[in-house]
């Protein structure tokens, strides 16, 4: 985005090919430090915001559940020191916490511009579907009147994602992106011929948990395991042991590239059609990323990780998700 007039929210401009997110920044419920065994500063959090800037990674993620408001908080301090047509925001209306007002959607907004500083939310996402006949028209009335930018709806199967066009499409507004859990070890929208729609109707596939908030990383296995007081540890590090063959698949080719196993993880998400949404902590994390969208797999190497990785027999469905098919 060079000025306002060229906003993402505005035109058909393509989004950068990943996306940072920010569900691990913050503490409280649903914070980084009880999901992720997380403790940043805000010094912390200012050095990998400097670090993506520079690199030219400007979409960020977050959503107000997130920390409940602390997430956006954290971004919000940090886009308010450079010009905000710099950085593209996307956020979430998450059902599970609507309040009883006349438009909750309206009211979780409200809360989130608050958190961010800024009434310009570039895309936002019907978090889950909860009840699509009742949500779907309260967020395609805040797009028809200009308050959001592209709209988007996450954790949604293909059934669910054709009727919200029809009640966007009603109201003159379009369907602009998916956002749903995909990674090596959990291909379900793919399997359900959800991507191939997104494909084929020029609808953004965001896939989150890529790197299976680490697991994917390379940096932890059976002998390194995650924080055992966390929400991941406690789901990833019973895993690990069964993800031997593959993690040793991504350090191979990794090798092979000279680059780190995480920017393999990220570069399969991409070579598969989709904008990968890594979470980051540190100015490493960051650089990995910005790598990845630089490192092209081959075929050969795209049939390895996945032959691998069923091989596993692990399925990272989240206990949040409904199968896609």
């Amino acid at each position: 985005m060079s000025d306002s007039s060229a906003s993402p929210t505005t035109s058909n401009a393509p989004l950068p090919r990943i996306a940072l997110g920010t569900w691990s920044w913050g503490s409280g419920a649903a914070g980084g430090d009880q999901v992720f065994g997380n403790h940043l500063t805000n010094d912390d959090l200012k050095q990998v915001f400097d670090a993506a800037m520079s690199q030219g990674l400007r979409l960020w993620d977050t959503a107000l559940v997130y920390g409940m408001g602390a997430s956006e908080r954290a971004l919000g301090t940090l886009i308010a020191d450079v010009p905000r047509q710099d950085v593209i925001i996307s956020t979430k209306f998450t059902p599970q916490i609507a309040g009883d007002g006349a438009d909750p959607v309206a009211d979780e907004l409200a809360q989130s511009e608050q958190n961010l500083g800024t009434t310009e939310i570039d895309l936002y996402w019907i978090h889950n579907p909860g009840d699509v006949e009742r949500w779907t028209p309260l967020v395609a009335r805040l797009a028809a009147e200009g308050k959001v930018g592209r709209v988007g709806v996450s954790n949604h199967n293909l059934a669910q994602i054709k009727r919200v066009e029809e009640i966007l499409s009603a109201k003159g507004v379009r369907l602009s992106a998916i956002q749903n859990h995909y990674s090596l070890l959990y291909r379900s929208s793919e399997d359900a011929g959800l991507l191939d729609y997104c494909h084929d109707n020029g609808i953004d596939f965001f896939a989150y948990m890529t790197l299976e908030q680490g697991a994917l990383s390379g940096k932890y296995d059976a002998d390194h395991l995650m924080p055992a007081d966390s929400q991941r540890g406690r789901t990833y590090n019973p895993l690990l042991p069964r993800l031997g063959a593959l993690l040793e698949t991504l350090r191979a080719i990794a090798a092979a590239h000279d680059v780190a196993p995480a920017q393999v993880s990220v570069a399969w998400a991409i070579a598969k059609g989709t904008i990968p949404i890594i979470g980051v902590t540190t100015p490493t994390q960051v650089d990995d990323a910005a790598k990845a969208v630089n490192l092209t797999l081959s075929t050969e190497e795209v049939a390895r990780l996945e032959e691998a990785a069923q091989a596993s027999g692990v399925d990272t469905r989240g206990s949040w998700e409904s199968p896609m098919a």
